[in-house]
């Protein structure tokens, strides 16, 4: 049975065909909120990435002729299991990620929510039957799995991205290669080590962790993969597309944001405010769907300001591993140099910092990589902290006065992950959420991800969808077969 300590104190290998395979290479992980060593694990390259897909591709046969039901079984125990190990699993989250411990308890709920919904989805995925052109012909429909997958997951949820794109696959029948983050890989292994007890065939899923270039390529040019899943920036998303073409491998993408929140005159302000804080600073502020930018109306936008700059100010930051912490780390220096570079830019063209807008100092701070939650005002929509993903504890505040000038701004971007609205009109509610250009909006409320919808976005910020049985669709082939019965 994994446990926590057993993950933090072994140094480890990557996992293809059911085994653990230990190479010379490995690599340290820290613990961002100390700089503290975590774990170690291996910095494979692209032999150990051919190794595992050829694991996979071995396995893809049997794995693919298996019933939904077996499929479904093997999901339903992992999901117990994760269940079972949570506490254990969300100590690796907060040490390898810095997240607070409350925030990866919900991460790694969800985790295990998605692995429960696909193995009832598993049971879902049906063919059709359509009329033919004669009477002597029958048209069928069937959906079979893609192949052998190639899953890349970030390193910001590193335990629910694992099963969010996991299960979908196994569900469908695939066989899959996973590459979590190099800086919080010991989710992943520990979420491997609870699939294989869970009772997954040997080659069907396999783990290796190591260098991303490297283990991209064999993904993007073995010709047994036949999908790529990946989450991380727009940048890397293109050059997956690119790569993606010479064999036309099926890519889900879920890219960059620059998500927006809509505040307008008839909200509950209050309700807005404290929304906003839930969604901008969890996971201090790095959340692919996080809001980047608050658009409030000249009507509220004292309120709405002074109520978020008070609870902002009362942010307990610190380890994730203590009770009282509201907020961690970033992942790392180079964030908090991001975060802050943007603040800086702003300020020189003429922002207002309302609180925090500096990094964290002090004894308690000086290993980590803090940032003081943020809250800027007098912020323009050409600011770069307007344009760009801030990924960071920094919540700017643009006061608008015109709606379609509002959603003409916000719609000026090259992203389109999430956006939010906070109104109690029932004409805003519709008109505002159809004339988004963002693939999902969520209306007086700031929570997206959940197993049964399909989360993506459009345009740069990527293509496919990850939930519901839009998640499993992207795993399967659509095959058409016609039968003429005789003459």
């Amino acid at each position: 049975m994994p446990s926590a300590e057993v993950i933090l104190h072994q140094t480890h290998g990557i996992f293809a065909n059911g085994q653990w395979h230990r190479i010379p290479d490995t690599r340290a992980v820290t613990d961002p909120a100390t700089g503290n060593l975590v774990g170690t694990v291996a910095y494979a390259g692209k032999t150990e990435a051919a190794l595992a897909v050829d694991a996979a591709s071995q396995a893809f046969p049997d794995w693919a002729a298996r019933t939904a039901e077996e499929r479904a079984l093997v999901l339903e125990r992992w999901a117990d299991l994760i269940s079972a190990h949570r506490e254990e699993l969300a100590k690796v989250v907060t040490l390898e990620q810095g997240k607070p411990l409350a925030e990866a308890l919900d991460e790694v709920d969800g985790a295990a929510k998605f692995a429960k919904w696909y193995a009832e989805e598993a049971k879902r995925v049906a063919g059709e039957v359509v009329p033919g052109s004669a009477r002597n012909r029958r048209i069928l429909i069937w959906r079979q799995p893609v192949g052998v997958c190639g899953l890349i997951t970030p390193w910001n949820y590193p335990a629910s991205m694992v099963t969010r794109k996991l299960s979908p696959a196994l569900a469908a029948g695939c066989t899959v290669v996973l590459k979590p983050a190099l800086q919080t890989p010991l989710s992943a292994v520990f979420l491997f080590r609870l699939l294989q007890e869970a009772g997954c065939p040997d080659g069907v899923a396999n783990l290796v962790t190591g260098r991303a270039a490297d283990i991209g390529e064999v993904f993007m040019q073995h010709p047994a993969v036949r999908k790529v899943s990946f989450t991380g920036s727009t940048e890397v998303g293109k050059l997956l597309i690119r790569q993606s073409a010479d064999q036309v491998k099926r890519l889900s993408l879920e890219l960059g944001g620059n998500a927006p929140l809509i505040v307008f005159p008839d909200a509950d302000v209050e309700a807005a405010a404290d929304g906003a804080i839930a969604n901008k600073f969890e996971n201090a502020g790095q959340m692919c769907n996080g809001i980047n930018v608050m658009y409030v109306h000249e009507q509220v936008a004292a309120p709405f300001i002074e109520r978020l700059a008070e609870r902002v100010q009362a942010l307990r930051v610190g380890h994730g591993l203590h009770p009282e912490t509201q907020m961690g780390p970033l992942i790392d220096h180079a964030a908090v140099h991001h975060a802050h570079t943007l603040v800086e830019d702003a300020v020189r063209a003429g922002a207002r910092v309302v609180t925090g807008g500096h990094q964290l100092t002090g004894e308690r701070y000086e290993r980590g990589s803090f940032y003081a939650p943020t809250v800027l005002t007098g912020i323009t929509p050409h600011m770069r902290i307007a344009q760009e993903e801030i990924f960071g504890p920094v919540a700017p505040v643009v006061v608008f006065r015109d709606e379609d000038a509002v959603l003409k701004t916000v719609n000026a971007t090259p992203y389109g992950l999430a956006a939010y609205v906070y109104t109690r009109d029932v004409r805003r509610v519709f008109e505002v959420a159809e004339r988004l250009e963002f693939g999902m909006v969520a209306v007086n409320g700031t929570s997206l991800s959940v197993p049964q919808a399909p989360f993506g976005g459009i345009k740069e910020s990527g293509e496919g969808r990850e939930g519901g049985h839009f998640g499993i669709e992207e795993y399967l082939n659509i095959k058409y077969v016609s039968v003429t019965l005789g003459p």
